[in-house]
């Protein structure tokens, strides 16, 4: 699965820099693919999202900090726990129910993102 931010989170920006795919972005941010990974071109996010890697997205969330799904790996394969969520002081990084992923699944897409 993935990690997504609720509501209550208070902007402290405490998650963005311990994400190691830069999955999470503040509030009314866009977002690229090729933000912190080795992607370029053409891309089709594991979860369903198509874009030019370099190419800006809508952003998830106007109002908090956000995850985007098809970059979150829980940390697998950098860390034994989602870092967001060791360092969110109001525990609002949370599993997302709506995108639920294997192991096995989760080291495929880091992987994905981090080939060079």
């Amino acid at each position: 699965m993935a990690i997504t931010i609720t509501d209550e989170c208070i902007n402290c920006g405490a998650c963005e820099p311990e994400c190691p795919n830069n999955a999470i972005y503040e509030g009314g941010i866009e977002w690229r693919f090729s933000d912190g990974t080795g992607l370029t071109g053409q891309v089709e996010g594991k979860n369903g999202t198509t874009a030019d890697a370099d190419e800006e997205v809508e952003p998830k969330s106007m109002d908090v900090y956000y995850i985007v799904t098809d970059k979150c790996t829980e940390c697998k394969g950098f860390h034994d726990e989602p870092q967001c969520a060791a360092v969110c002081p109001v525990d609002c990084c949370v599993d997302d129910p709506d995108f639920r992923e294997s192991d096995e699944a989760l080291l495929e897409k880091k992987e994905f993102l981090h080939l060079d």
